[in-house]
């Protein structure tokens, strides 16, 4: 007759190793009471001995609570979303929580639903949404915590966000510094932070004096940027420096530039926003700015567990963002590519 395989070890088998009572035992493994050093020390000892685990679909039955924590996200080819995923699931595991992530694909008009389901199977969101401003008040409305990548504090949401509106003057005032007068910006009018990158670049060009010229793009993202070229340097005054509403626009529209004819950085200087790992690796190298991917994420998932546990109110946090030159911008007229390489200021 074959052997059968002994019991998993049960609460019960631990109380009984470490002295306490089965009660005891269950506060303590689903985390619902602290007890004195030494108590939790012959827990932790008999835990290891036995072997034993927790069920976590028991647990959650216990403290209703999963564990399990949700990053939305728009778009998962992006490397900057791919950042705040790896942020955010670096300080999940640091905390004992699970991660799920979701691309929604820039499907805006399934945001709604997807996120009432998706907040039943979790003890709390982290979203980027298109949601217009006007229907933040659904991410309230979930009845559970969430921290959301923007500003939502006016509807009782707590946000983190990198400081878009500095980033673009930041950006502006390189381009001005090295000469460059006509100034163009290639945005995505579709994205929440666009607005304030558009700001920051304005409100820097006018204070030399400068009107920058506005184009907008069909979407955020490589093709799009290629697609572009067209309309923003094939007409009868070109542009000298083309920013754009992020690095995978950015690096398209060089690319497609390059294409063209057009020498950059010596013809048109062109810069991006996030700092993608793309933006080291291609030819020239892209001047941009670090929006603090990985960093937002990480802080993003510290604050939704703080919520979870109720040690937080809702408000804005915004990261400073960190000015990266390389050398896609250079000196207007420049007759050499910049050296390599890139400076942080």
């Amino acid at each position: 007759m074959a052997p059968t395989n002994p019991r998993p070890p049960t609460m019960r088998d631990v109380a009984r190793t470490a002295g306490v009572s089965t009660a005891t035992v269950s506060r303590y493994v689903n985390g619902l009471q602290r007890f004195t050093e030494a108590t939790e020390t012959r827990l932790r000892e008999a835990i290891a001995t036995l072997g034993f685990s927790v069920d976590p679909v028991a647990r959650s039955m216990i403290t209703g609570r999963t564990h399990t924590v949700a990053v939305v996200i728009l778009d998962i080819r992006n490397p900057h979303f791919t950042g705040i995923v790896k942020g955010a699931n670096r300080k999940a595991q640091q905390l004992g929580y699970n991660l799920l992530f979701v691309d929604t694909g820039e499907r805006q008009n399934a945001e709604a639903g997807m996120l009432r389901d998706l907040s039943r199977r979790v003890d709390g969101l982290i979203v980027s949404s298109r949601m217009p401003d006007a229907d933040l008040s659904t991410l309230r409305d979930l009845d559970k915590p969430v921290v959301f990548f923007g500003r939502a504090s006016q509807v009782g949401v707590h946000s983190v966000s990198a400081d878009g509106r500095s980033a673009a003057a930041m950006l502006g005032r390189h381009l001005i510094d090295l000469g460059h007068r006509r100034i163009a910006y290639l945005g995505y009018g579709a994205a929440r932070w666009d607005s304030e990158r558009k700001a920051g670049l304005t409100e820097a060009l006018r204070e030399a004096g400068l009107e920058p010229l506005y184009f907008s793009a069909d979407s955020p993202t490589l093709e799009a940027g290629e697609k572009s070229v067209g309309e923003v340097l094939m007409g009868s005054a070109r542009p000298d420096a083309v920013v754009c509403y992020n690095d995978m626009l950015a690096l398209g529209f060089m690319k497609q530039a390059q294409a063209a004819g057009v020498r950059v950085p010596e013809q048109v200087s062109i810069a991006g926003f996030d700092d993608i790992p793309f933006a080291r690796f291609s030819t020239p190298t892209l001047t941009t700015v670090d929006m603090q991917s990985e960093a937002m994420g990480e802080l993003a998932l510290e604050r939704l567990i703080e919520l979870i546990d109720g040690t937080l109110d809702a408000s804005e946090e915004m990261l400073k963002p960190r000015l990266v030159l390389r050398q896609s911008t250079a000196a207007k007229a420049l007759s050499t590519n910049a050296p390599a390489g890139s400076r942080l200021l």
